[in-house]
């Protein structure tokens, strides 16, 4: 009956100290268990940062061609895609008109020079006239009235030699102007390239009145272009001339083409309250597989680091909740992981973190430890760690769960 009691007492005991270690690990592990981390490594391998824009490709060189004279297109003698030389008759304005306008500016040219004969003849004269009544004055023959007459008779005549000539000084700008009007009505290449706009048709009237009508857009090597784009202000201070730059057209989505930044305008664009800078690429397309008026997506390659310790950018947005902070679940960094300027449970001080140095959070045994790390250059995704109480393979939280269940889409833990 002794031992039968004994038993019975040791059993309570038994049981006692179960309940007692159940309850201790209730309260001291209950709280891990409410929450689920999402962590990712961190690992070694190149981050580059970039900068993307989209823009227009257009030829190195690009001219309007047009006509200085009005008319009727008489003879067009290129095509779209038409190769052309420099000098090279391209069309031709109806000359008729101008043709006449040559010859009655010829006439009145001839027609001044014969006045301007007739000018002199009257002068030479006038001036014989003038010397025999000297002669006769000298004589006391004639009389002083006489003389003047004459006098006055000579000095006109050469006026008259002199109106001559600026007649026909008149006539000869006149019949060069017809000359060079006449010439315009030949529409010549003025570079070597390809025609690459065609505007008008044969029998088709241009007038020059106001402006040079743009009758052909000739590109002078399409085996040279150049992409214009427009990066953001927020984004220009990283660029550069000389950096290079790689962009995919829609036309060939699994081709990369690349070029060179060559000018950076100073000139801003402003659309819908975005300042934005036109960035000249220069680009190679020996290929011709570019054609102006293609949009490119272009990527500027601004940093490049090869073999680095890096960190997903999710995990320098975390922050654990304030459920799992309150509940003193989340350290302030054991001896081996020292985590400056973090205070209160783990949150970063006010102030501490310059923009270089941000706070993540290691999951060490489910408990979340915050690191203080300096960063590097970033792609988007991946930062590089330049400074920091962080190895390779470290796991780092990225965003938290609680396991009594937050709706889809709306947890509260993860920094947006």
């Amino acid at each position: 009956m002794r031992n039968k009691k004994k038993v019975v007492w040791i059993a309570g005991i038994a049981a006692l100290l179960i309940g007692a270690v159940v309850l201790v690990l209730v309260l001291q592990g209950g709280k891990k268990s409410d929450f689920h981390f999402e962590t990712a490594a961190v690992d070694r391998g190149p981050v580059i940062s970039r900068v993307t824009a989209s823009g227009t490709l257009s030829a190195l060189v690009t001219v309007q061609v047009g006509s200085q004279v009005s008319g009727r297109i008489k003879e067009i003698r290129v095509d779209f895609n038409s190769l052309v030389k420099k000098g090279e008759l391209i069309a031709k304005i109806d000359p008729q008109l101008f043709e006449a306008a040559l010859d009655q500016a010829q006439a009145n040219f001839s027609a001044a020079r014969g006045d301007l004969t007739g000018s002199k003849v009257k002068a030479l004269d006038a001036e014989r006239q003038l010397k025999r009544a000297q002669d006769l004055a000298g004589k006391n023959l004639i009389a002083q009235a006489d003389l003047d007459a004459v006098q006055a008779n000579s000095d006109l005549a050469r006026a008259g030699v002199e109106t001559a000539q600026g007649r026909v000084a008149q006539a000869r700008a006149a019949l060069r102007q017809t000359e060079v009007n006449l010439a315009y009505t030949d529409i010549l290449s003025p570079i070597n390239g390809v025609v690459i706009l065609r505007s008008v048709d044969v029998g088709q009237t241009v007038a020059a009145s106001l402006q040079a009508p743009t009758l052909f857009e000739i590109a002078e090597d399409l085996r040279k272009m150049q992409v214009d784009t427009s990066v953001s202000e927020a984004d220009i201070g990283r660029l550069e001339p000389g950096m290079k730059a790689t962009f995919t057209v829609d036309a060939y989505p699994a081709d990369k083409f690349s070029g060179t930044i060559r000018q950076i305008r100073n000139a801003p664009q402003t659309l819908q309250n975005v300042v934005t800078y036109d960035t000249v690429i220069d680009v190679g397309n020996p290929d011709l597989k570019l054609r102006p008026g293609m949009t490119a997506n272009v990527t500027f390659i601004v940093a490049e680091k090869e073999n680095v310790l890096r960190v997903p950018n999710a995990a320098l947005r975390f922050r654990p909740p304030s459920e799992l902070i309150a509940g003193g679940k989340a350290g302030n960094g054991d001896k081996s992981r020292p985590g400056p300027g973090v205070k209160n449970g783990g949150k970063p001080a006010a102030g501490a973190e310059p923009r270089d140095r941000r706070t993540v959070w290691v999951d060490i045994q489910g408990t979340p430890q915050p690191v203080q790390i300096k960063t590097g250059i970033t792609d988007g995704s991946l930062t590089e760690i330049v400074e920091g109480e962080l190895k390779e393979g470290d796991k780092l939280i990225t965003d938290a769960s609680s396991s009594t269940g937050s709706p889809p889409g709306l947890n509260p833990f993860r920094m947006h």
